[in-house]
């Protein structure tokens, strides 16, 4: 992932990202299936080092607020991307609102052409 993937800063966050990759193994009915249903979901991964901060409490309500703006994203994103969310220190600092993550994430999600229809 980090060596081909594609990857996109924000104020608060980088988000880098893998395309998918087709699967191999062949379905009985292939004429039934798309190529859309036979990718996985997304797998989302959220990464926060300690350098945003030493107090795990703010490490743990900061992954529960991308969370939760991820969650409200999901039915968005295309089958079979990975994506991993690292947190900046900024979003500590700056005690930033899940209206702020959510719009960061879109707008990233959005560069990187993860959405069905790349809206």
């Amino acid at each position: 992932m980090f060596r081909e993937g594609i990857r996109r800063h924000g104020c608060y966050l980088t988000v880098r990202a893998l395309r998918p990759s087709p699967s191999i193994a062949p379905f009985k009915d292939a004429a039934r299936k798309t190529e859309e249903s036979r990718l996985s979901p997304a797998k989302i991964g959220i990464s926060i080092s300690t350098k945003v901060s030493k107090r795990a409490v703010v490490r743990n309500r900061l992954k529960r607020q991308i969370a939760a703006a991820l969650q409200k994203l999901l039915p968005k994103l295309s089958p079979g991307w990975r994506l991993v969310v690292i947190v900046k220190p900024t979003a500590a600092e700056q005690e930033c609102v899940n209206q702020q993550f959510l719009q960061e994430l879109e707008q990233l999600l959005a560069q990187i052409e993860v959405f069905n229809g790349h809206s």
